[in-house]
Parts: C-alpha cells; sequence; structure tokens
C-alpha cells in the first residue's frame, strides 16, 4: 500500500505495508528495559470490591492496571518541560508527526571512564546531511537492550557540544537507544538536554528527544521517513511509537 507524502518541500512515497517498528514494548517485571533506579513496571489484574479483573481468574474481562514510569521504562519522547520549571506537555509540543529521518550507527568513544559520542562522530555520519530526525543506534547493538537494567550502570551518553552541533544542523527531533542524552550520574547538570532545548537561549519548544528505541541490525543506515506517534498523554514524556519507512 503507497501513501505519497511532502517532505521537505518534496513529494516521497512509502509503503505502508512495510513498516519498521523501533519501540520497546512496554512488558510486566523484569523483562522491561528499566532505568533510574525505579522498580520493574507492573500490568495486573484490577481488584476492586471482591472482582478481579481476568478472565482467567473468574472474571468476566481482562482489566489491568498499569504502573509505569515513562521516562524509566522502555521508549518514550520528552519535550523541554523535561527540565524546565514552566509546564510543557509533550502531547501539545509535538505538532507533526511524520519527517525525513536518517538512520546513523555509532561506536561510542572511551572518555576517562565514561564511553561518549563525540562531535565528530556525529559529523562523520551526518555528512552533508541535514535531516529533521536522527536516529542513533549504538554498538554493540545487542537483543540485550530489549531488557536490560541501567540503573548504577553508568550508560554512554552524548557530549554537549556534539549536541550543539546537531542543533547547529537543524536536528528537531532525536532518537536514541540509551536511557539517556545525558551521564547518568552528572549532580543535575543535564548538559546534552539543555543544549538541545536550548532553555535559556531560543526554546525549542517543538524539538523532541526520544530515548530508549531499538533498531535491529536488519535495518541497513540510511535516510527513511520516520512517523513519530507519542501516546496522549499531558506529561512532559509520553511513551511513543516510531516507526520508520524507506521511500521513494
Amino acid at each position: 500500500m503507497l501513501a505519497t507524502l511532502v517532505l521537505g518541500g518534496k513529494k516521497c512515497q512509502i509503503d505502508l505495508s512495510k513498516p519498521m517498528d523501533i519501540s520497546i514494548p512496554l512488558r510486566h517485571g523484569e523483562g522491561n528495559p528499566t532505568a533510574w533506579y525505579q522498580a520493574p513496571p507492573t500490568i495486573k489484574p484490577n481488584q476492586t470490591d471482591g472482582y478481579v479483573g481476568s478472565v482467567a481468574q473468574g472474571g468476566t474481562v481482562n482489566f489491568n492496571d498499569i504502573t509505569f514510569n515513562p521516562h524509566a521504562h522502555g521508549t518514550h519522547t520528552e519535550c523541554l518541560g523535561h527540565i524546565t520549571e514552566e509546564v510543557f506537555s509533550v502531547n501539545q509540543c509535538l505538532q507533526r508527526y511524520f519527517f525525513k529521518g536518517l538512520l546513523v550507527t555509532v561506536a561510542p568513544e572511551k572518555q576517562g571512564d565514561d564511553w561518549v559520542i563525540s562531535k565528530e562522530q556525529l559529523r562523520y555520519v551526518l555528512g552533508r546531511k541535514k535531516p529533521e530526525a536522527l536516529i542513533i543506534r549504538t554498538l554493540p547493538n545487542t537483543n540485550d537492550k530489549l531488557s536490560q537494567q541501567y540503573s548504577h550502570s553508568n550508560p554512554p551518553y552524548i557530549l554537549e557540544e556534539a549536541m550543539t552541533y546537531l542543533v547547529q544542523q537543524g536536528i528537531q527531533h532525536l532518537l536514541v537507544d540509551l536511557p539517556s542524552v545525558d551521564k547518568e550520574k552528572d549532580g543535575g547538570a543535564l548538559l546534552a538536554h539543555k543544549a538541545f532545548w536550548q532553555i535559556h537561549e531560543a526554546p525549542r519548544k517543538h524539538a523532541t528527544l526520544t530515548e530508549l528505541v531499538f533498531v535491529p541490525n536488519t535495518i541497513s543506515d540510511g535516510t527513511y521517513v520516520l512517523n513519530l506517534q507519542v501516546a496522549p498523554f499531558e506529561n512532559d514524556a509520553s511513551p511513543s511509537r516510531p516507526v520508520m519507512y524507506g521511500f521513494e
């Protein structure tokens, strides 16, 4: 099924029958990726006044309660409201859902005790391309990312000057397979977040960060159409489902 889109003033066709979903589904328990020192998410039958929301347990319907934190459990998209005193909702800030995206693969570099993504690396993989959305897949890229426990693990992150470079290149939507673009324990500095949203200069209210995606190795680096959808939560962050399409 072909659909025609206009991106960057140019028409392109995408095959809707061949989506490449790069989100991680939210699961109950330890099989879910978890970060920021949170307990695993729970999906359990509701129990009210003796009623159990489980057909298997005698209920008439399955009626689950779900407890999770969008920043800590699975693929999520966030807006500048994540780090501002003023309240911003990602449901309001994200106003378009299709973008010309570029998928790149980067092997973080060793810097002291950390693994980082540098400006030089991003300059190399971007070349002269200026996509609206950039999807970064880090190496090594294994299925362990689908259930990784990130707390106290000091995962790779993006250096401040590298993030400033992405902003200068016009990146509006950045997607990474990491739990954060910043160092896990940075004393609250949040240098990459602040550089991306430019909250002290000209706040980028419609720019988004998506974290904890997973891009299988079967998907090649290159240019794609990205469909970025979030659950309509009025919150700084929401679970999201980024889907890529090849195009002509």
